[in-house]
């Protein structure tokens, strides 16, 4: 009986630590942004680093990801909304994508942000070893990660979380 009692006590303190390191890990802990180099489809060279200041979401995703494709309007959309307010989108290609097909999509589609290809997957594993995708990660403008979604965001959502990060000093 006391056996079950314990294992129960284990089971519940192991099930509230995992959630709450989840809720944790969900929101982005604070924790600061890697600064890490990336090249973009046209050849400029930069660095998140070089973002802060302004709000960011970085977007990882792959041609060959359907969600990813299917996202890629509302993330349009998303930036078009609040780019003349301090928000940046950088959307990052995965390693195992194929450039040419990164950069027809981003020419045909007219992404209006950065475009970056991850060629050597340091970028994704900078921030956590992404292998998922779509996975993005929204920054705030200390450069500190707020939030990550896997998979496609609740958009509505994600635009009151992005104006009320805009509204930050």
């Amino acid at each position: 009986m006391k056996t079950t009692r314990y294992v129960a006590a284990a089971i519940v303190a192991l099930a509230v630590g995992v959630g709450g390191y989840l809720m944790y890990a969900s929101i982005g802990g604070g924790a600061l942004a890697p600064n890490v180099a990336y090249t973009l489809l046209d050849g400029t060279k930069s660095t998140t680093g070089q973002l802060r200041g302004k709000v960011v979401l970085i977007n990882f995703w792959a041609t060959s990801c359907t969600t990813c494709v299917h996202e890629m309007p509302q993330i349009v959309a998303t930036y078009d909304q609040f780019k003349a307010r301090g928000f940046e989108t950088l959307a990052v290609a995965m390693s195992y994508d194929q450039p040419a097909y990164v950069a027809n999509f981003a020419q045909t589609r007219k992404l209006p942000f950065s475009v970056a290809f991850d060629t050597t997957g340091a970028i994704a594993n900078s921030f956590g070893n992404v292998q998922l995708t779509p996975t993005s990660v929204l920054i705030n403008k200390r450069g500190e990660i707020v939030k990550r979604y896997v998979g496609e965001p609740d958009f509505v959502a994600l635009h009151q979380l992005v104006e009320k990060l805009l509204a930050q000093t």
